[in-house]
């Protein structure tokens, strides 16, 4: 035997599971690991200790999958499992920390709202179907439990529980794409909001993309959530103002020249250093251009009678409040260095 002949390959034994996939393998896994396909059938034939979950996916136990499994075994079908390298003994390495096992698949709709933790979604074991966002390029088919939902630019996936799940945004889109119940609908917009899991404009934009705003439904539950939404940023608002010591403002006011025309409203106003504070909670929507258009005008024509305009954000309320108050705080110091500003009549919106 020529001695510069590599040995053969031992196939690396199966007791080296990945912690990830559990007992769960694909074809092409099992076949690294030296399984081949008569090997499988023998093993999944009635009565075997295997069984087939989805086409080249198998579960090397008897019994009912547990959630993970199902979770794992739609991920292993419609994803792209990177190659692992093994290690010198065979065994194969684990995935880096915090390195996604799947490439080119996401977990989205109702599945992935419950590992986001809304209590409005049903949990994982109630659900017939695993909704996967895949690539619109990729050829599959959905079947049995997994069903593929195909997208032109998938978003950058957040890892739960060892799985990558689309963006609260997403899962909320397509899961009300698949809903008629306009509760259900309701109850999962308004956790969205109330949980702190999204603002309302990421979500109507999400919904706005997939065309979901024609769907009368779907626009009544959009208005409570954005109301919802409205009403919290005003209570971080009022928070704000009272926890960093701030001089109290006249609260949602309109502005208005003497004799002249309509300024336009505001959420907050300090008189005596013209400043005026609005909550940008616009939606994005189909007007979205006419609404920023005016949203600008307004604020020019208030600048130009010397008052000062600051934007809040609900996102920055909820994520930098410190922040914000800090900006108002400037802008409230720096009026004494400003010209006086014009005349201007405030009236209870």
């Amino acid at each position: 035997m020529n001695q510069n002949t590599p040995a053969p390959l031992s196939p690396r034994p199966l007791r080296h599971l990945s912690q990830n996939q559990r007992q769960l393998m694909s074809a092409a896994q099992l076949k690294a690991h030296g399984v081949g396909a008569a090997a499988v059938q023998e093993q999944c034939r009635a009565g075997g200790s295997w069984q087939q979950l989805l086409p080249g996916v198998y579960l090397l136990h008897p019994g009912p999958p547990s959630d993970e499994e199902r979770l794992h075994a739609v991920l292993l079908y419609s994803g792209r499992a990177p190659e692992r390298r093994g290690r010198p003994d065979g065994v194969p390495t684990q995935h880096a920390p915090g390195r996604a096992p799947y490439s080119d698949t996401m977990v989205t709709g109702l599945a992935a709202l419950a590992l986001h933790g809304f209590s409005a979604a049903p949990p994982l074991s109630s659900l017939d179907h695993i909704d996967v966002l895949i690539p619109r390029t990729r050829r599959l088919r959905s079947t049995a439990f997994a069903r593929l939902i195909r997208t032109t630019g998938l978003p950058t996936p957040v890892q739960l529980k060892g799985v990558p799940v689309t963006p609260v945004p997403r899962a909320l889109a397509d899961a009300v794409g698949r809903l008629s119940d306009a509760g259900a609908v309701r109850r999962l917009l308004t956790e969205a909001v109330r949980g702190g899991h999204c603002e309302p404009a990421a979500v109507v934009r999400e919904l706005s993309q997939a065309r979901l705003l024609t769907r009368p439904h779907v626009i009544d539950a959009v208005d409570s959530l954005l109301a919802e939404g409205r009403t919290i940023a005003e209570d971080r608002l009022y928070a704000m103002v009272r926890e960093h010591g701030l001089p109290d403002p006249v609260w949602n006011v309109d502005l208005r020249l003497p004799g002249g025309p309509h300024l336009g409203g505001v959420d907050a106003f300090w008189p005596d250093h013209a400043v005026a504070l609005e909550l940008d909670t616009r939606a994005p929507r189909q007007d979205e251009d006419a609404l920023w258009s005016e949203y600008a005008r307004k604020r020019e024509h208030l600048e130009r009678l010397g008052i000062t305009v600051v934007h809040v954000s609900p996102k920055k309320l909820r994520e930098s409040i410190e922040q914000q108050a800090a900006i108002v705080r400037t802008a409230l110091m720096a009026s004494g260095d400003r010209d006086p500003a014009a005349y201007v009549v405030v009236l209870p919106r």
